[in-house]
């Protein structure tokens, strides 16, 4: 009982402020558990997601992308926003992983956070260049 109780607990509670405000995605607390497309320093920043054509299109390439991945649940999807989580094989942490269309630069902000912990052994960046990887691999469709 205490096992499954511990188990629960890593998942934690979806936090408050995720999705869009004023045009961008929440800033990544100062703990080293959150990587972001806009965050304005080098240890939280990633490369946003390139895109060609409209933005429609390229989230409804990255939401099969993303469905596709391994203990992940889409929870909210537009024409330029998506929020997935993901969750861990052994411990069941789960991270919320967030991405935002922008059509006038043709890129994809990025933001991957822990829920839990102040650092992330590095896996929301990993996660990211996952990402990153299978995007550049499969082709917009026609």
């Amino acid at each position: 009982m205490l096992s499954a109780m511990i188990l629960i607990a890593c998942h934690g509670t979806r936090p408050q402020g995720l999705g869009v405000t004023d045009g961008r995605l929440a800033p990544c607390p100062t703990s080293r558990n959150c990587v972001s497309s806009q965050a304005p320093d080098e240890d939280h920043r990633v490369t946003p997601l390139p895109f060609t054509g409209p933005a429609d299109d390229a989230m409804k390439k990255l939401r099969e992308l993303v469905g596709s991945l391994p203990r992940t649940a889409i929870i909210t999807t537009t024409d330029t926003y998506l929020h997935a989580e993901f969750t861990s094989f052994v411990f069941r942490f789960t991270d919320d992983v967030e991405f935002l269309a922008n059509d006038t630069d043709k890129v994809i902000h990025v933001r991957s956070a822990s829920r839990l912990g102040s650092s992330d052994v590095g896996v929301n960046r990993k996660r990211i260049e996952l990402i990153r990887k299978l995007w550049n691999k499969v082709p917009l469709a026609p």
